[in-house]
């Protein structure tokens, strides 16, 4: 049975190519709600092809094709534009399974690329409402999309994005990013989380959430020192990485202002002032390999554009 299309667009490109950032999620206890858009980007290119059968089945590249299919058949629906075929590429620096969003770069490039190739012309809201209904929570869906740090509220009933609050961040901050050479899988990550918490977890990551919201929306970052204390997930989190903990910890003793696990990890983050990001991620990196895990570092500023068109061709 065909889909019902309710509008057609006419857009002669026949190539577009997105630029996403990676992001960070959670900020400590912010779980499923605080997320911060980092300057490490992937770009998807879409292009116009014939389509038969599944969407992109016929794309050479194997990562990621059953997020394209779902992804192109919310945005048709959503939009109310035609169908067309496409292949997808993706490339970039932002490394998968590490708590850094890079399942989000290509959910939303793809959105964001459709919306070019169909003339659609969705706002950047509804593609914060499209990605989160993708991705299943706004932490990362909604920086993605207009960069900066965002706090997300989601309708309690339908999870449907409800409203965002966004901040740009200043270049007075860094942030320290140590990824292990280690994969962990979000939905393995989110398995391990407990059913119940005792009351006083919730009340203390509730009071930790809140101040660093409100450090951040104030621009006083000096008050982020010591500022993240979760009780909801990294206690459960951490020990599945050898090393996440005492990273952090050697970040904070060498200078940060305080640290957490990114996204479900693997990626540890801690937020630096600038003169002090370079030791930080040494100190952080030194940790893994007191484990005997490489790691990977990034010394990130905030991205406060979110995604952006790249290239057009027609």
């Amino acid at each position: 049975m065909k889909k019902k299309i309710t509008r057609s667009a006419h857009c002669s490109l026949s190539a577009v190519t997105v630029r996403v950032p990676g992001s960070t999620s959670n900020c400590g206890a912010g779980f499923d709600t605080l997320g911060l858009a980092l300057d490490v980007y992937n770009r998807v290119t879409l292009v116009r092809g014939d389509w038969r059968g599944a969407r992109a089945r016929e794309q050479s590249d194997a990562v990621g094709l059953d997020m394209v299919d779902e992804a192109a058949q919310l945005f048709f629906v959503r939009a109310g534009v035609e169908e067309f075929g496409f292949t997808f590429h993706i490339e970039g620096d932002v490394p998968m399974s590490r708590g850094l969003g890079s399942s989000v770069t290509l959910r939303a490039g793809v959105v964001a690329a459709l919306n070019e190739l169909s003339g659609a012309r969705l706002k950047k809201d509804v593609l914060c409402s499209l990605v989160t209904q993708l991705e299943g929570h706004p932490d990362n869906a909604t920086p993605a999309v207009i960069g900066g740090f965002c706090v997300a509220r989601c309708d309690p009933h339908t999870g449907e994005l409800a409203g965002v609050v966004r901040k740009a961040i200043g270049p007075e901050l860094r942030f320290v990013v140590v990824s292990p050479a280690q994969e962990l899988e979000t939905k393995k990550a989110r398995g391990i989380l407990p059913k119940e918490l005792p009351y006083f977890d919730a009340v203390k990551s509730v009071n930790s959430a809140a101040y660093v919201v409100a450090a951040i929306l104030s621009g006083e970052y000096h008050r982020l020192r010591h500022a993240v204390r979760d009780y909801l997930h990294e206690p459960y989190r951490l020990p599945l990485i050898p090393g996440a903990q005492d990273a952090i910890r050697a970040g904070v003793t060498t200078g940060a202002l305080t640290g957490w696990l990114s996204g479900s990890g693997s990626s540890v983050l801690c937020v630096a002032e600038p003169g002090q990001a370079a030791k930080v991620g040494r100190a952080m990196a030194a940790a893994f390999a007191a484990h005997k895990l490489k790691s990977r570092v990034f010394v990130l500023r905030a991205d406060n554009s979110g995604l952006r068109v790249t290239a057009r061709r027609r």
